[in-house]
């Protein structure tokens, strides 16, 4: 599984307002220790906020709801969709893969993607901070 740079800097951002839950954090302030592009941290913030994972009050920002009520998979699924290690297991649907002639390679990765979902969904991001 790989994580797009979006799903990485979004994690980060989250984590850095969640470590400052009584104080409003802005986005140069999380820019600069995140060191996250301004253009790429302004699309995050808005697709945080759209989502209702941030609020957005006199330019600063603060969790919308507690840390331990965001799963991490949540934010890797808003910025990169299904999650799984090969794409014709996804939950997009089902497309050919050479692998699937093979039985036991198909289960292998499918009890690997079951296994990376349930440790994602199980992990929140108050356990992060």
């Amino acid at each position: 599984m790989k994580l797009s740079l979006r799903s990485e800097y979004a994690l980060l951002t989250l984590i850095q307002v969640a470590r400052q839950p009584d104080a409003p954090t802005s986005s140069v302030s999380i820019g600069d220790s995140q060191q996250i592009p301004s253009e790429m941290l302004q699309e995050i913030l808005t697709t945080l906020v759209n989502a209702r994972y941030l609020r957005l009050t006199k330019g600063n920002f603060r969790l919308a709801k507690t840390a331990e009520k965001i799963p991490v998979i949540d934010i890797i699924r808003l910025f990169d969709g299904a999650l799984a290690p090969v794409e014709p297991i996804s939950e997009k649907g089902y497309q050919p893969a050479p692998m699937e002639k093979e039985e036991k390679l198909t289960n292998l990765f499918t009890d690997l993607q079951q296994q990376i979902i349930d440790k994602l969904e199980g992990t929140t991001l108050g356990e992060l901070i």
